[in-house]
C-alpha cells in the first residue's frame, strides 16, 4: 500500500486529489496539510511514501514568512535519512518553477489539470522512486536540452527574477548575498543567453519563453 500525504492549502484541491486516490486499491490517503512547514513536519514524522506538494502556499499560522513546496522539498530531502518521495502538483509551468522543484529534490511534476490516469500513474513511479513528468513539464525540460544557450543557471533565475521585480543591482546584491559587480557578471551572462541588451528585453524575452 502507498501512503500518501496532501501538502496544498486549498481544501477543494486536496478534496479533488483524495477523490482520484481513494478510487485506487493500492493507495492510501493518510493525512492532509495547508502550509509548507506542517509539511516538513509530517514528514519528519514519517509513516508516508510519498508527498504530493503544492508549489505556492499563502500565509502560514504566523502570517509571514511563507515557506515554498521547493524549499520544503529540499528541507525535507535534507533532514532525512529516509524521506518521503515529493511528487510536485502544481499550476505552474515555468522553467524556473520546474528545474527548482526538481534541483531541490522533487522526482516528478504534475500539473492540476492533469487526468487522474496521469495522477495515478505519477504515485506510483514517485513511490517507486522513478520520475514522474507530465507531458508539458517534459517537453519543456527537453526544450531546454535541445537548446542549451538559453539555459539559465539557477542563480541566473534568481538575479533574473528580482530584475522583473524592480529590484535594483545593489538591492539584488542584498537578496542574494552577491556583490554588485557579481550581479552585473551575471546579467551579462544573462542577456547573451536570451540575445538582448536590457534589463526589460531580458524580462521580456524570459516571459516569453516561459523562464519567468
Amino acid at each position: 500500500m502507498i501512503r500518501v500525504m496532501l501538502a496544498d492549502d486549498h481544501e477543494i484541491v486536496r478534496l479533488g486529489l483524495r477523490a482520484v486516490l481513494d478510487e485506487a486499491d493500492d493507495i492510501e490517503v493518510v493525512g492532509e496539510v495547508a502550509t509548507a512547514d506542517a509539511a516538513i513536519a509530517a514528514a519528519q514524522a514519517g509513516g508516508i511514501d510519498v508527498m504530493l506538494m503544492d508549489l505556492r502556499f499563502g500565509p502560514g499560522v504566523e502570517g509571514t514568512r511563507v515557506t515554498t513546496g521547493a524549499e520544503a522539498t529540499a528541507a525535507i530531502k535534507s533532514a532525512m535519512d529516509n524521506p518521503p518521495k515529493v511528487l510536485v502538483v502544481t499550476n505552474y509551468d515555468t522553467d524556473a518553477d520546474i528545474l527548482g522543484a526538481i534541483e531541490a529534490g522533487a522526482v516528478g511534476y504534475l500539473l492540476k489539470d492533469a487526468p487522474p490516469t496521469d495522477l495515478l500513474a505519477a504515485v506510483r513511479s514517485a513511490a517507486d522512486g522513478d520520475s514522474a513528468l507530465s507531458p508539458v513539464v517534459a517537453d519543456r525540460l527537453m526544450t531546454r536540452v535541445r537548446t542549451p544557450r538559453t539555459s539559465l543557471t539557477p542563480r541566473e533565475l534568481e538575479v533574473l527574477k528580482l530584475v522583473a521585480s524592480g529590484s535594483s543591482n545593489r538591492e539584488i546584491g542584498h537578496a542574494l548575498m552577491l556583490s554588485e559587480a557579481t550581479v552585473k557578471s551575471h546579467l551579462v551572462h544573462i542577456y547573451d543567453k536570451l540575445g538582448v541588451r536590457s534589463r526589460t528585453s531580458a524580462v521580456a524575452a524570459a516571459r516569453e519563453q516561459g523562464v519567468l
